[in-house]
């Protein structure tokens, strides 16, 4: 590649607008998911409103969209104002925090691959494990100012899941990172050109994917919100766009989530060695790849949603410290020896 196109990919200007992209398509993505997900339930339990209204029930989320953009923006009035009107900040300040350093896959040009990345980080996965934890403190704040029972019982709720979750989460993460010796995502999503890693931690892919439902608030982990028990839980207190910001946050973690699971289980980007001498589409065949991989761990995510009951609050708990910490523990030892044999 000539150095006026690498001085032109690099310079600060155009990293800026490929980052505001990026921003675009996970907003547009969420759409797709939001869509996708309500015409599946509206398929299963017969909803007129998603299954009808428009082809493929898509004029349904047009009429959601303007009715949340015109909804009465009401406040309680023994809310904290201040807390109530800065948590959907909070919460969408964590996606784009997380959109920092998260790849969308990778093109290659002469045989030189060029991640799609906002930004290129040594630490990107501990950054991002960071990052995403902000998010709790948006949805406590959603709970603490609105001065709702409910809403701060779904707090509480989602503090027991994400302080429990994490941890396993967390470990199992460090367990890819020993094996690969790099805490760069960018180069874990590499390292997994021969084999995928859920061949090499099949262990380690289970306890993170369930840690990581978990950290979404995901069904059957949603005991923050548990409409039958809480009405809405954190969100109850709140109309409008302010809600339909928090609702749109749980979408693109959806997304981010997914994301997470193909670049360090599902081999990233890489091709499978058939693939990787077709000429077709050229340079963009191995994002497609990699997203055709997200839109299928979605896919998955969502299934379960109609095939899991919720959990007890106390079930939930019960199966991180009790189940997935003494797995993701196990997992971390068997990763440290196989890092040690690699490595030889």
């Amino acid at each position: 590649m000539s150095s006026e196109v690498i001085d032109i990919l690099f310079n600060p200007w155009v990293r800026t607008l490929i980052g505001l992209c990026l921003i675009g398509v996970v907003f547009g993505g969420a759409m797709v998911v939001v869509w996708f997900e309500r015409k599946l339930s509206g398929d299963i339990q017969f909803r007129l409103g998603p299954k009808y209204v428009g082809p493929f029930g898509m004029f349904q989320l047009v009429a959601d969209a303007i009715k949340l953009m015109t909804k009465e923006d009401l406040i309680p009035s023994k809310a904290d104002r201040l807390l109530f009107v800065s948590a959907p900040i909070v919460l969408m300040g964590s996606v784009f925090l997380m959109l920092v350093a998260i790849p969308f896959g990778a093109v290659f040009v002469n045989g030189v691959e060029y991640p799609i990345v906002g930004t290129e980080m040594d630490i990107s996965i501990l950054y991002i494990e960071a990052v995403s934890s902000i998010s709790i403190i948006g949805a406590f704040m959603y709970a603490y100012s609105s001065n709702n029972k409910y809403s701060l019982l779904g707090a509480f709720r989602n503090f027991a899941r994400m302080i429990g979750y994490e941890v396993p989460l967390g470990i199992t993460i460090v367990s890819v990172a020993i094996m690969v010796g790099s805490l760069n995502i960018i180069e874990i999503a590499q390292a997994q050109s021969p084999i995928w890693f859920i061949f090499l931690q099949p262990l380690g892919f289970i306890v993170f994917f369930i840690a990581l439902m978990a950290d979404m608030g995901r069904l059957p982990f949603d005991q923050n919100e548990s409409e039958e028990e809480l009405v809405a839980g954190w969100i109850t207190e709140y109309t409008g766009m302010r809600f339909g910001l928090g609702f749109f946050a749980e979408y693109i973690h959806l997304i981010l989530g997914s994301m997470l699971v193909v670049l360090l289980f599902l081999g990233g980007w890489n091709l499978p060695s058939f693939l990787t001498n077709v000429t077709i589409l050229g340079i963009f065949l191995p994002t497609l790849f990699y997203l055709l991989k997200v839109a299928l761990v979605i896919l998955t995510i969502i299934m379960l949603r109609w095939a899991v009951p919720r959990f007890r609050i106390d079930q939930v708990v019960d199966l991180s410290w009790k189940r997935l910490l003494p797995l993701s523990l196990l997992n971390l030892g068997w990763a440290i020896m196989l890092g040690i044999y690699l490595g030889m």
